[in-house]
C-alpha cells in the first residue's frame, strides 16, 4: 500500500507508531478555503483511542499542528501540512517481539514489503497512520460541504455475524456517536459491544 493517494486532492502520510509523530501532507486544496481547525480536532477526538473499554488502551491526546498551507483560518492553495506529535510511545514494550510476528497484525506483511521489521508497534502498519487521513479527510469534508453542499456520514454496519438494518434517510451523527461502536442501531450496537467484549475476554 502506498503512503500516498489520489490526484488532484493528493494525500501523503507520514510517521510511525511509536516514532516521534505522525502527520500528513495534503496538496491540492484550492485557496481561500475556509478551515475551522476545530473541526479537525473533532474528528481526531473521534479516532482518538482508549475512548472506552473495547478499544485499544493506548493514551493520546492527539492534538494537531498546523505545519503549513493555511493562515488565519484560509488555505492557501498550497500543501497542507498537519502533524501530531506522539506523547504514549514506548518501544520498549515491543522487545520481546523483535524476533517474532504477532499474530492478527501487519508484521508479516511489513517486512515482506520492506524487508525490515517495525519492531515497535508495527511502525507504519499501525493503526496511528490513520490520523493523517482522518486531518485530511475533516479538510475534505469542510471542501465538499462548501463548495458542493455534500455530508459525509459513515458507521458500523456489520460485526463478526451481528449485522444491522440501517435506514439511511434517518441517519445522522448524532444517532452515529450515540454509542462506544457507534453503529445507529441501538438494539444492535449493543449486542455487538457485547460479542467485543466476549472475544475480547476470549
Amino acid at each position: 500500500m502506498s503512503s500516498s493517494f489520489g490526484k488532484i486532492f493528493r494525500v501523503s502520510t507520514f510517521g510511525e507508531s511509536h516514532g516521534g509523530a505522525v502527520g500528513v501532507i495534503l496538496d491540492g486544496c484550492p485557496p481561500k478555503l475556509k478551515i475551522d481547525i476545530n473541526l479537525i480536532q473533532n474528528e481526531l477526538d473521534r479516532r482518538r483511542p482508549g475512548q472506552s473499554d473495547i478499544t485499544t488502551p493506548r493514551n493520546e491526546e492527539d492534538k494537531i499542528e498546523i505545519l503549513s498551507g493555511i493562515k488565519e483560518g484560509l488555505t492557501l492553495g498550497t500543501p497542507i501540512a498537519m502533524l501530531v506529535r506522539n506523547k504514549d510511545q514506548r518501544p520498549r514494550d515491543y522487545n520481546n517481539l523483535e524476533q517474532v510476528f504477532r499474530p492478527s497484525h501487519a508484521d508479516g506483511t511489513y517486512h515482506l514489503k520492506y524487508g525490515i521489521q517495525a519492531s515497535s508497534g508495527g511502525g507504519r502498519a499501525s493503526a496511528r497512520e490513520t490520523i493523517g487521513r482522518v486531518a485530511a479527510g475533516a479538510v475534505a469534508k469542510q471542501l465538499l460541504r462548501t463548495f458542493c453542499n455534500t455530508e459525509i456520514l459513515s458507521w458500523v454496519k456489520r460485526i463478526h455475524d451481528i449485522d444491522s438494518d440501517i435506514n439511511k434517510e434517518k441517519i445522522c451523527l448524532k444517532k452515529i456517536d450515540s454509542n462506544i461502536v457507534r453503529c445507529p442501531d441501538e438494539k444492535v450496537s449493543t449486542e455487538m459491544i457485547e460479542r467485543i467484549k466476549e472475544l475480547k475476554r476470549q
